[in-house]
């Protein structure tokens, strides 16, 4: 970390680089600028205190001179020492003022989806008990207290810590904390019980009986079902297809979770879109044809089918899962299985293997029964 006499003139000459830097001032140990990517520079504290590592924003230099801000700083460090009140931060450094600026850059980031997600759990999640505090104090005991008490809603915690976790890099990126100090790393998530559900052979034989007596009923649903189960796609995937999206027998999805990508079709997939209107331009448009049918209407659908079909606790998006199952059951590797269902990372697709695993075990039974037999 450099060294230097901070004056006004030498602070104006300090050029941004690509990641964040530091100038430790030469007079006030414990007193420093730093230059963030952005070229925004502040001035800053950072002592240590009973153990404790303590940094604070002192303020903008564009604001006020390094004169200003070095006698700022010597009441600041004064105060640290004797345990005394801090003078007032800047607002801009508030969580949740950080928190809204973090929102916004990610706005090019998140898909909207996504971002309407992580807006609903910091705001029942995070905000309640992080909000009105300098985002510079929240420690790492701050965060193991608030996501231990998160422990009656381990789904909801264990998806709140990458939003907070998010938030505190970018404080670090705007120079509002200490680079490296995010308080969320290395902290375990909740161990939940694997929620995947693979269906059988036979399951799949009574779900496809139960879909060929209703197809006069929900023709609709029934194509969108099919199309489940013989692609893999997610359920916005398929919703939202164009029929101009259906070229020489593949699927080309403008976008995904992963970004655009190409679905494959089967002979079967190929057939459940021959046998379908093709009157708007949506596969499965709503009741004026002009916008694709919402999620849900499907999923009330699928709640009277999979009832219907004893499958009770079937989750549409296990069709997914039963997909990969299938495939994996027919000896595709896991690099041939994760193209088709789209995955952005081997280790997402690598969760399937423990179904391989299950096979492994099955038929490993089978080949002793038969020797025995034998």
């Amino acid at each position: 970390m450099a060294t230097a006499t901070l004056t006004d003139a030498r602070v104006r000459a300090l050029k941004p680089r690509k990641a964040a830097r530091d100038i430790r001032d030469g007079k006030l140990n414990g007193f420093g600028v730093r230059v963030t990517p952005s070229g925004a520079k502040r001035f800053f504290v950072h002592c240590q205190h009973e153990g404790r590592r303590i940094w604070r924003i002192v303020g903008d230099a564009d604001l006020m001179d390094a004169g200003e801000a070095r006698a700022r700083a010597v009441a600041m460090l004064a105060a640290i020492r004797q345990d005394g009140p801090l003078p007032a931060q800047p607002e801009d450094t508030v969580f949740e003022a950080v928190a809204e600026a973090t929102f916004r850059r990610h706005e090019r980031l998140w898909k909207p989806r996504t971002m309407q997600v992580n807006r609903g759990y910091l705001r029942k999640q995070i905000l309640p008990r992080f909000a009105g505090r300098q985002v510079a104090e929240l420690t790492r005991e701050d965060v193991t207290t608030w996501f231990a008490s998160l422990r009656a809603t381990p789904v909801a915690a264990d998806r709140s810590m990458p939003v907070l976790s998010v938030i505190m890099r970018e404080a670090e990126r705007m120079g509002f904390r200490e680079e490296g100090s995010n308080p969320c790393l290395g902290i375990r998530r909740y161990r939940r019980k694997g929620r995947e559900r693979f269906l059988s052979d036979a399951e799949i034989r009574t779900l496809g009986a139960c879909l060929r007596a209703r197809e006069g009923e929900q023709t609709l649903a029934i194509a969108a079902i099919r199309l489940l189960l013989l692609t893999g796609c997610r359920r916005s995937e398929i919703l939202t297809l164009r029929w101009s999206d259906l070229r020489e027998g593949a699927l080309f999805l403008r976008d995904s979770k992963t970004g655009p990508r190409t679905v494959w079709l089967s002979r079967a997939a190929l057939a459940v879109l021959d046998g379908m209107d093709r009157s708007s331009p949506w596969m499965f448009p709503g009741r004026n044809g002009k916008r694709p049918v919402c999620g849900s209407w499907l999923t009330v659908a699928w709640h009277e089918i999979r009832a219907a079909a004893g499958l009770g606790d079937v989750r549409l998006h296990d069709l997914r899962h039963s997909y990969a199952s299938v495939a994996l059951k027919g000896g595709e590797s896991v690099i041939a299985i994760g193209r088709l269902l789209g995955h952005s990372a081997a280790e997402t697709t690598l969760r399937y293997t423990h179904h391989a695993d299950s096979m492994a075990a099955e038929a490993a039974a089978t080949v002793g029964a038969a020797l025995t037999e034998g």
